[in-house]
Parts: structure tokens; C-alpha cells; sequence
């Protein structure tokens, strides 16, 4: 058999020729890695060593090769598929420890993978335009960055290192994998090695260029309280002040009611209204009132502060606010999403004031059966504020202020609550740590709220206004649809449930799996079983693991947590954009109105505020563990009851009791190795065949803590 004879044997090619010809030679080879010489010997051309160089060069910079580290090149694997397969799609970055990223794409079933190397400058929760394919071979689509459409976060905190000419920083946040250079003057004086807020004023194109930024805050050395709570929250994306504009239009509020808007609204103030809310809180979003009428019913109004009212569309206030999306709740302070004059003084629904309100009103018949409801514009006057602590000692003594008022609410909430759960809805008691602190915000206590009777009252009356809400305007809509914001939720991933359901298998506790409503039940059965069996509290956060993230969206699927076919947000327009949405759009559609706004651009808002909610989650954890490890240093050396957690390649994670203070154990600080099984629910002794699996009750001692990476080392106490 003879060979192939080279067309390029003995010719010299012109540069384009050259390019294809060299483009050819690595696509008969895709997994090769080739350097100039061989490049050269493999097409036998008349070209010299330095043009092959060259076009080796410009094929880089064309995206069709990749240059090695040992002066290598070899062919990217998109330029293997063919252009007609390469499309582009907007979508938003979720960037990896490792450097690549996931491209999340409305129109796209799959999350589009992104190496490293082909985001160019694009960081997370940056919203971009990228070309997608699918690989030969392959079913999951990859990508790569064609531009940043917008920037999700321009400020960063981090460590600023300063030369004799220039000063760079370096940031915290581990998806943020360059520097930034700030020039001497725009330092704001401050010195080397201090922490510092940079804002980013010029971008470059191409991985490893740095960014150009000023410097806007000084925080001062590492290691206090106050910095680090900042640092959350920047490096989360969410700015410490507000803009000067917003402020000023916030003070032009009028702080009074005016006669005029109160004869435009149904009328409350003479009827029995109070609020129930945490003891430390300071804005009141919401009310109940009660009333008996004539026929023998009893009235209930929830009255949700009226934000739409002040913050209206298109004003600075209103761009702020989206821009922010929510309120976000650290261990020790709150970012709001508004500010102050209107989330702790107008909109707030303090007693012995008249609020403007928005307001669901139902009517409950003598056997507490729900026959009426009606929504719109109010006005109330606050008789009473109640804490939760509070108005919980009211309904267990049956004394104090609207004691009657309170023991009928709490009834009706029981009757809502009971249906709820028969028509599907999951209750995880989920173990909700807090903490008591000092004056300075060190932690004095760390405990788990206990959820009771008050708190499940004010719960009860929400749920209901938000689905009643999402009910009336969805068959508003139903001979042409009404874009709204709904709250949903989708059903779980089936075989992360078939896992969970093996392993509670191995713990003495079936589920049936049949079917989502069956699965729904089986959650609320294990909630119930972890009451007696405390092994199997450690179910319930791998059972939450299985759900779908709930969001906003403007396409109705229901709640599958919930049980609801209809639910929204309308009950917090301080803290969340959502519910301020929800009121503008609600409110168009009464009084035999009808209304319908843009879906695309809604659908825009809702994926932002969802985006937003899932940053300001991210911030509360990072706060929580902060705080958890801040308080575990003082216990260093001492000994504590826990139970396992989670298991990964190098150790498991203990939850200890009471505090859920969590922490790290190394299988490289027990005396044999282990092998984990690929369920991660169980790790097994090579040696002794002795197995650690979740939910294990355990003995550990604090090692060691480490507060900048939010740490706890801890080392298994043998019985």
C-alpha cells in the first residue's frame, strides 16, 4: 500500500493557505500536541520555521488552536464541530473552585459547560452571549464566551498590595481569579496589606489581563467582625450604600397620610389590628385584623405595606431597587433592599400610626370554612405590637392584650394548616440556627430556633394571601393570559430521591417513590419519624437535597413543596422586589380592570430576582459560619457530641448537636484509610471493615478553627 502523497510537499503557502493546510493537518489529529518542527515535517512545505510560528499564532488568537505550556499547540475540541453546529445563546454564569463554568440558558434544556479558558473575562453571576455545540461523542452541550452583556458585580473586596509605581488588589472571592490593578493616586491613602473595596472601572478582554479599579472604601486590617460582614456582602454583589439620588428621593416622601389618598382606600383603622414579628425586628410588612360581622362571620384582613405606593416605576428608587432584588439578613445586621425612611418609618406598620396598605380580606363562616375574599387599596392604624415570644405567651395562657383575637386566628390557622397538609404539602422542621451576641457582635450562644404556635399563626395567613393572590390572577388571565411573577417549585429529581430512598432503606425507614404525591407523603412521614428517631434527622436536609430550587417566573408550573397549583410572593414588598411586582401587576387587575405587561421583559426581572435571592442565601450562610467558627474558637481542645453529615473524598463533615456548629474530620487523622461509596452516604475501613455513615452519632474534638476560610478541624474521640 502506498501513501498519500502531501499536497503541500515542497510548495511554499501563502499565509491563508498556510493557516488551512496547518487547521487540516491537527483536525486528522485532534487529540495530538504538535510544535512547530513537526508541524513543519508533517506538511513537508517550502515555509520556514518562523512562518509556521506565526500561523501558529494567528490560529490561536482565532480560536481554532490552543498554545501548551511546552510550546506545544494542539486543536480545541469546539473547533472539531462543524460551524453550522455553533449557536449563540444569553445566559448567566455559575462559576466553578476550578475555574470553568456553567452557562445557565433559559432556552437551553442543559447548562452550558465553559472551560476556563474560553470565558474570557467573564466572572460569576455575569450575564453573557456564548457559542454552544454539542462535541462529538457527546450529549451535554460546551461553550465559550462571544462577550459580557452585563456585569453582575463591579465592586470586590480584597487585599491591597502597593510597589513604588503601582498598587494591585487581590480579592477575596475565589471566582474572582484575577487581580485588579488600582494606580497610586486612586488608593484613597490606603496602606499595604490593608483590606479594601475596589471598584472595577475598566475590563479586558482574555483571561489572566487584569482589570483596572479605584478604590472606594477602606476596611482596615483583617480579622475584625465588621470587615468581615462587609466582605460578605460585597463579594456577594450587593453594595453598602445607596446612591445619592435614591436617598434624596426617599427624603421628598411626605411622612403623613393625606386626606385625600385615605377616601381613596377601604378604611381599617377602627378595626382590631396588630403585628407579630421577631422581637429585634424593625420593619413591620405585615398586619392581621379582625372582625366580626352581622351574618356571623368572622373578617380577616392581611395587610401587607403598601411599597408600590411610594416606589414607583422607573424611578431611581425603583431601579435600586430591583437592582438589589432583596433584603439581605447576616447574623448581626440587615443590608435592606430600600432605605431606611422607607423600610423602618413609611412602609413600616408600627402601632398607633396610619399605614397605607395593600390588603387581602377573607371571610370565614361559623364552621371556619373559608366563603369570601377580596383584595385592594387600605388604610389601617395598628393597635398592638406583638413579638413572637409575646403573643406565643397570650395563646398559652389565655391572658393579655387580644388574647380572644388571637385564639380565634390561631385556630383558623390550625384548620389551614391541617388541609394544607392533606392536599400534599411537605413540612421539613429543619433546624434553624441563631445566636445571641455582645455588644462588639462576638457570639455568646449559638441555638436552633424553635418554631411554635405564633409563628406557624403569621405563616398560615401569609401562604393563604399568596395563594389566593396567584389563584385570582391566574383565572383572571385564563381567556388570555396575565404575565405575572409566580413563586414555583418543581417536582424532585427522581434519582436522587431513589438514592435517599435506599439509604432510609438501610435506616429502617421506606418510602414509596411511586409518584410525586406519594413521595410528598413519604417526606412528611419522615418528618414525623425524626421526632422519635433522632438518627433520622440527618434525612431531612438530604431529602431537601433532592428538591428543585424554588424561583420566579412568570410560567405558572405550581409549588410541588407547597401543594399549591397557584402561589406568589405578595406578602414582603420591603425586602423582597418580587412582592412590590406582584402589587403593580394585582392591583391593574381589579375593579373589572385588565391588564397585561410585557412577559419577555418580566420574565427578565423574575430570573434576575431569583438570581439575587440565591446571592443573598449564599451571603446569610456565609454569615452563619462565620459566626459559628468565631465561636468555636474559644472551645479549642474540648469535646462534643455530633452526628455525621456529609462524607467527601478526604474525611466526613459532624453537625454537632445543639449549635449545628459544623466541622471537618480527615480520614488522614484516623488509623486506617477508607473507601467511600459512590452515594457519598457511607465510608467503609479498609482494614477493619468498620463503616461511618450519615446520621452516626459521634464524639469529636475541636482541633483547630480557621476564620478567613470559615473552618473547624476537628478529630474523632474513640469511645
Amino acid at each position: 500500500m502506498t501513501k498519500k502523497k502531501s499536497k503541500t510537499k515542497g510548495k511554499k503557502l501563502t499565509s491563508k493557505q498556510l493557516q488551512t493546510e496547518i487547521v487540516k493537518l491537527f483536525k486528522r489529529n485532534p487529540k495530538k500536541r504538535l510544535n512547530p518542527k513537526q508541524v513543519s515535517r508533517k506538511l513537508k512545505a517550502e515555509n520556514n520555521r518562523d512562518s509556521i510560528q506565526h500561523a501558529l499564532e494567528q490560529l490561536v488568537e482565532a480560536k481554532q488552536l490552543i498554545a501548551l505550556e511546552d510550546y506545544k499547540f494542539k486543536l480545541r475540541r469546539e473547533a472539531q464541530a462543524p460551524p453550522s453546529d455553533r449557536r449563540t445563546h444569553f445566559g448567566v454564569v455559575d462559576m466553578t473552585q476550578t475555574g470553568s463554568a456553567y452557562i445557565i440558558c433559559k432556552d437551553l434544556e442543559n447548562d452550558v459547560f465553559v472551560h476556563a479558558r474560553n470565558l474570557g473575562s467573564a466572572l460569576d453571576g455575569d450575564r453573557v452571549e456564548v457559542a454552544v455545540w454539542t462535541p462529538r461523542g457527546r450529549q451535554r452541550p460546551e461553550g465559550e464566551v462571544v462577550r459580557v452583556v452585563e456585569r453582575s458585580n463591579e465592586l470586590f473586596v480584597g487585599t491591597l498590595h502597593l510597589s513604588e509605581k503601582y498598587g494591585f488588589v487581590t480579592p477575596d472571592k475565589h471566582n474572582m481569579p484575577v487581580d485588579i490593578f488600582v494606580h497610586l493616586e486612586n488608593t484613597l491613602g490606603a496602606e499595604d496589606q490593608e483590606k479594601v473595596i475596589v471598584r472595577v472601572e475598566q475590563w479586558h478582554d482574555g483571561k489572566g489581563r487584569s482589570p483596572v479599579g479605584r478604590v472606594t472604601n477602606r476596611l482596615g486590617q483583617e480579622g475584625s467582625n465588621d470587615v468581615a460582614m462587609m466582605a460578605i456582602l460585597i463579594n456577594n454583589g450587593f453594595a453598602l450604600d445607596f446612591p445619592e439620588s435614591v436617598q434624596a428621593e426617599a427624603e421628598e416622601l411626605p411622612t403623613e397620610v393625606p386626606l385625600m389618598e385615605v377616601h381613596r382606600r377601604r378604611d381599617f383603622r377602627e378595626i382590631t389590628t396588630f403585628t407579630i414579628d421577631p422581637e429585634d425586628a424593625k420593619d413591620f410588612d405585615d398586619a392581621l385584623s379582625i372582625e366580626y360581622l352581622e351574618n356571623g362571620h368572622c373578617q380577616i384582613g392581611v395587610h401587607i405595606a403598601d411599597v408600590s405606593h411610594y416606589v414607583l416605576a422607573g424611578s431611581a428608587l425603583d431601579e435600586e431597587a430591583l437592582k438589589r432584588s432583596t433584603s439581605v439578613y447576616l447574623v448581626d445586621r440587615v443590608l435592606p433592599m430600600l432605605p431606611e425612611k422607607l423600610s423602618n418609618e413609611l412602609c413600616s406598620l408600627r402601632p398607633n400610626e396610619d399605614k397605607c396598605t395593600f390588603s387581602a380580606v377573607f371571610e370565614f363562616d361559623k364552621h371556619d370554612k373559608l366563603v369570601g375574599r377580596w383584595f385592594g387599596k387600605t388604610v389601617i392604624h395598628s393597635d398592638r405590637r406583638f413579638s413572637y415570644e409575646e403573643a406565643q405567651e397570650v395563646l398559652e395562657s389565655g391572658k393579655g392584650d387580644f388574647a380572644e383575637e388571637l385564639k380565634v386566628l390561631n385556630r383558623i390557622a390550625g384548620k389551614l394548616r391541617k388541609k394544607r397538609f392533606k392536599e400534599g404539602s411537605i413540612d421539613f422542621d429543619l433546624e434553624e440556627v441563631r445566636f445571641r451576641l455582645d455588644e462588639n457582635g462576638f457570639p455568646l450562644e449559638v441555638y436552633t430556633k424553635e418554631r411554635k404556635e405564633a409563628h406557624l399563626l403569621i405563616e398560615d395567613f401569609m401562604l393563604l394571601a399568596n395563594r389566593e393572590v396567584a389563584e385570582f390572577v391566574f383565572n383572571r388571565g385564563k381567556d388570555l393570559e396575565i404575565p405575572f411573577v409566580y413563586r414555583v417549585h418543581d417536582v424532585p429529581d427522581p434519582d436522587k430521591v431513589a438514592e435517599l430512598a435506599s439509604f432510609a432503606k438501610e435506616l429502617g425507614f421506606s418510602m414509596n417513590i411511586g409518584s410525586p404525591t406519594e413521595i410528598a407523603r413519604s417526606y412528611n412521614r419522615l418528618t414525623k419519624a425524626a421526632q422519635e428517631d433522632h438518627s433520622l434527622k440527618l434525612l431531612e436536609p438530604l431529602a431537601v437535597r433532592t428538591m428543585a430550587k424554588a424561583e420566579y417566573t412568570s410560567d405558572n408550573i405550581g409549588h410541588y413543596g407547597l401543594g399549591f397549583r397557584y402561589y406568589t410572593h405578595f406578602t414582603s414588598p420591603i425586602r423582597r422586589y418580587s412582592d412590590v411586582l406582584v402589587h403593580r401587576i394585582l392591583e391593574k387587575n381589579l375593579d373589572g380592570k385588565y391588564f397585561r405587561t410585557d412577559k419577555r421583559k418580566l420574565e427578565e426581572k423574575c430570573s434576575h430576582v431569583s438570581r439575587q435571592e440565591r446571592r443573598a442565601m449564599e451571603a446569610e450562610r456565609e454569615s452563619i459560619k462565620f459566626k459559628q467558627v468565631e465561636f468555636m474558637d474559644k472551645h479549642v481542645g474540648e469535646v462534643f457530641p455530633g452526628r455525621i453529615a456529609g462524607i467527601s473524598d478526604r474525611g466526613f463533615f459532624v453537625a454537632l448537636d445543639g449549635n449545628q456548629c459544623e466541622g471537618f474530620v480527615g480520614f488522614d487523622s484516623l488509623d486506617e484509610p477508607f473507601e467511600i461509596e459512590d452515594s457519598r452516604l457511607r465510608a467503609r475501613g479498609l482494614r477493619s471493615k468498620r463503616q461511618l455513615k450519615l446520621g452516626d452519632a459521634v464524639r469529636v474534638r475541636i482541633v483547630a478553627t480557621n476564620l478567613s476560610r470559615r473552618q473547624i478541624d476537628m478529630a474523632l474521640v474513640e469511645e
